[in-house]
């Protein structure tokens, strides 16, 4: 916003209201101006402890005008905001601008967004506003005031000099001798003036100026450099380097008319204006001023009237006399004590505002030092056990999901840590305005506030290592973590197949054939053809696991626990691959041997079908010729008996090749062999025989199966022939009654002479038939026969040809066909036969 706040009508501002116009300074006179109101100001600031580098950056924030402005004024302005956001320093900056305005200052154009965004050009004007107000405007001489009664007291100092013409504050000045002039006035043995010549300034300006820095405690605001290389010196410049001089030299010259006064009144104590550390001490100086004023002043009060008195009667005296009146000499007149005495009170005053100002200034002190102690207790506390637990080596032994927990509670310590940053920039801030202000215990501050920046620091530096370490930590991990997925991927197949392969390789194979063996033993080769290719699988896959062991020793992983994603291990996998590569040759040597034992096998089908192929033809051709016999049915039933037993003589005869080829069908048996593609002759064969030999005996076949059933059962070896115990313990299992006694050995003995007449001891198959035919062939009866018929037919009094071919097999079915009439009874169906006429034509008459 822009102040435009109306005081005074005082002259010295008139010539100012024209401000705007001088906005578009000259470069160089923008030099002098930075350089001499930088100065200026620094050397009031320097009084508070502190100074500026740039003169619109440095009074952005405001917090250092409102200090220039209570040490040049010696009042306290409102609180200033600490915040560091803009709207924070528009404020501050509003606050010295409403200062101004309140001292009677007409501001114009001048507003605090420009001072906050550093225009530079506004920043100098609102400067030379201020030096204006609290330098020049109380400067009065002889009826002037301000720039005009500066300039005044400069030409009445300068008049006694040659070639020395003060008329204005720029081209005046130039040459240097002006400034020499007015310090040799004052004091004359700090230069010798008549060695200063007109025609050499540097020369004179940078003797004034650096006399002035070093014995007047002027501070150099300008360089000789500035004023002789510029047509026209900036007249605000010189006008601020000017002010200086004179309230250097007038206040000496106000020191002497006091130490004046003070001889006149010699009970007057001087003015102690040293600073005090405690409030206590500071509250005795005020009550030691207020004695002063109530015990030592009014006596003096009295004596000043008294010499006034004394003074205009001794007058009055002398002019009732004719006599001149009395002139005191210069300093002595009662107009001189007068305005002595009225400095006197404006001391009094000042020094009464300095102990107040004082006073506040140690109560602000105190606030402020509690304050720090307070939140550096605080800060203190919070950072207690920080640097501890950010050492800490615990991420060393996480695991992946750990860390990222890790992780998380780190991120929010670091947002927490940023957290934590207003508070020691507060302490920062709150000890610096401690040192501004000249608190007497600073350097403990300075020594806590220290210990709590270096630990910051520290807190910073283990956080972000940690972070880093934590990063680190995860990254490693979650490679690791990649490794053991990509392991466990890879090893969970390869295992399978492992396994898999075991369990063949070490599966019992059963195969009939040469083909069957050769096929397997090709597909082994293929399996074998692929083993380098699965080592190279295993060795990629051992190669992940090697490179996570890599990993951990590289970079000191300590891992917690094992693969996450599969219980296989190199071990196991190393351990499966030793036992595969184990079972290769075992499944090679088992292929081999069962390769030699087709070959055996296939010898026996050959050596089988040479025989079969023989005596099969010879059983089926004997078969036709007892079917043609039955059928034809000539002659008595006695002459077609001896047919039969003809028949069965030759079958009888024949038997040693049958038994030959039964041995040959019982190694085939014992091999397991369950076809033969050399020859159709199998197992029927013996049947065909057993069935001509039954048919010839006249035993049924549920007794030939159960007599088979027997001889199996006991043939525990699978030999095809039983031995003598195996025997008896057969025939008991028939219903044979030869138990262990005298007469049951010797019935035993009997049959033994029967089945093995040549006392081998051994008794086929076929002889225990023989044996048992013969047992029963007297036993079976018609009546048996019909039984049997009927059961086939269900209780019918017939039955059909189709019922006996499901039955019974294909040649006793047709056998039976034929030798049955057609059925003629009142329940008879088409198709039905008279299963009686069987019978009939088997036994005869008599027999039924």
């Amino acid at each position: 916003m822009d102040h435009q706040h109306d005081g005074g009508e005082n002259d010295y501002m008139h010539q100012e209201d024209d401000w705007d116009r001088d906005l578009l300074l000259d470069p160089a006179w923008e030099k002098q101006q930075r350089k001499t109101f930088t100065a200026w100001c620094n050397s009031h600031l320097r009084k508070a402890g502190t100074q500026i580098e740039n003169i619109e950056e440095d009074f952005r924030d405001g917090l250092k005008l409102m200090l220039l402005l209570e040490v040049i004024s010696g009042e306290r302005l409102a609180k200033p905001e600490r915040g560091k956001m803009r709207v924070h320093k528009i404020s501050n900056v509003n606050k010295a601008l409403d200062f101004i305005a309140s001292k009677g200052v007409k501001l114009v154009s001048i507003g605090a967004e420009e001072i906050v965004d550093g225009n530079a050009k506004m920043t100098l004007g609102m400067i030379w506003t201020i030096i204006l107000r609290f330098a020049i405007q109380d400067i009065s001489v002889e009826e002037t005031s301000a720039k005009e009664g500066l300039l005044l007291w400069c030409q009445r100092k300068t008049a006694p000099y040659k070639n020395v013409n003060i008329q204005n504050f720029h081209i005046s000045w130039k040459d240097g001798l002006g400034f020499c002039a007015l310090i040799h006035r004052h004091r004359p043995e700090l230069i010798d003036y008549g060695k200063l010549r007109k025609d050499d300034p540097m020369t004179n300006l940078n003797t004034a100026f650096d006399v002035a820095e070093k014995y007047l405690d002027i501070p150099k605001m300008l360089d000789a450099e500035d004023i002789v290389g510029t047509a026209r010196p900036d007249e605000k410049a010189i006008m601020t380097y000017v002010s200086s001089f004179y309230h250097a030299f007038s206040g000496a010259q106000k020191v002497s008319q006091d130490a004046l006064l003070l001889l006149s009144f010699p009970q007057l104590p001087p003015v102690n204006r040293t600073p005090e550390n405690t409030m206590t001490a500071m509250q005795q100086k005020l009550e030691d001023f207020r004695d002063y004023r109530r015990l030592h002043k009014p006596p003096k009060v009295q004596e000043k009237c008294q010499l006034e008195i004394n003074f205009n009667t001794l007058q009055t005296k002398l002019r009732l006399s004719n006599r001149p009146a009395f002139m005191p000499s210069e300093g002595r007149m009662v107009s001189d004590i007068c305005n002595a005495w009225g400095r006197l009170e404006g001391a009094e005053k000042g020094y009464e505002e300095w102990l107040l100002n004082e006073i506040r200034r140690l109560e602000r002190l105190d606030h402020l030092a509690e304050k720090f102690r307070q939140k550096a207790a605080i800060h203190e506390a919070w950072t207690e056990g920080k640097e501890d637990m950010l050492q800490q080596k615990d991420y060393e032994t996480a695991s992946l999901s750990e860390i990222k927990a890790l992780l998380k509670k780190h991120e929010a310590f670091e947002s927490d840590l940023a957290a934590h940053q207003d508070r020691v920039e507060q302490i920062a801030a709150i000890a610096q305005e401690l040192n501004e202000l000249d608190y007497y215990d600073s350097p403990s501050v300075n020594a806590r506030c220290q210990r709590i920046c270096d630990q910051w620091d520290a807190l910073g530096g283990l956080t972000q290592k940690r972070s880093e370490a934590l990063q680190r930590t995860e990254k490693l991990l979650e490679t690791i973590d990649q490794l053991y997925l990509e392991f466990a991927k890879r090893a969970a197949p390869f295992n399978n197949w492992m396994e898999g392969a075991m369990e063949d390789l070490q599966d019992t194979f059963i195969v009939h054939t040469i083909e069957e063996i050769q096929g397997l033993s090709t597909a082994h080769e293929q399996f074998k053809a692929t083993l380098p290719e699965a080592d190279k699988e295993r060795q990629a896959i051992l190669g992940i696991h090697n490179e996570i062991a890599k990993i951990v020793q590289t970079y000191h992983v300590n891992m917690a626990g094992t693969n996450p994603y599969t219980t296989i291990n190199p071990q196991e996998i190393n351990t499966k691959w030793e036992k595969v590569r184990q079972l290769v040759p075992q499944r090679d040597q088992a292929l081999i041997e069962e390769h030699t034992r087709q070959q055996n096998n296939e010898r026996l089908r050959k050596q089988f079908a040479t025989q079969a192929n023989i005596i099969g033809p010879w059983i089926q051709n004997k078969m036709e010729e007892i079917g043609r016999i039955s059928i034809e049915m000539h002659g008595t039933l006695e002459d077609q008996l001896t047919h039969l037993r003809q028949y069965e003589k030759s079958i009888v005869n024949y038997k040693p090749k049958i038994d030959q080829l039964e041995g040959d069908h019982q190694l085939i048996q014992e091999a397991l062999i369950f076809d033969n593609k050399h020859t159709n002759y199998t197992m029927e064969v013996n049947r065909q025989n057993q069935i001509l030999t039954r048919d010839a005996k006249g035993i049924s076949q549920e007794q030939l199966n159960e007599f088979r059933a027997s001889f199996n059962h006991f043939d525990r070896d699978r030999s095809g022939t039983l031995g003598a115990e195996e025997f008896k313990a057969c025939l008991i299992s028939l219903g044979f009654d030869i138990a262990n006694d005298a007469q049951g050995e010797a019935e035993f003995a009997r049959i033994m002479s029967i089945v093995d007449p040549n006392r081998l001891g051994v008794i086929t198959f076929q002889a225990f038939i023989d044996f048992m035919s013969r047992e029963t062939a007297d036993t079976d009866t018609a009546d048996q026969v019909m039984a049997s018929f009927k059961v086939l037919a269900g209780d019918k009094n017939y039955i059909l040809a189709d019922e006996l071919r499901r039955e019974l097999p294909p040649d006793q079915a047709e056998y039976c066909i034929a030798r049955m009439a057609p059925y003629g009874g009142p329940d008879a169906v088409p198709g039905a036969l008279d299963y009686m006429s069987f019978s009939t034509a088997l036994y005869g008459e008599s027999d039924l």
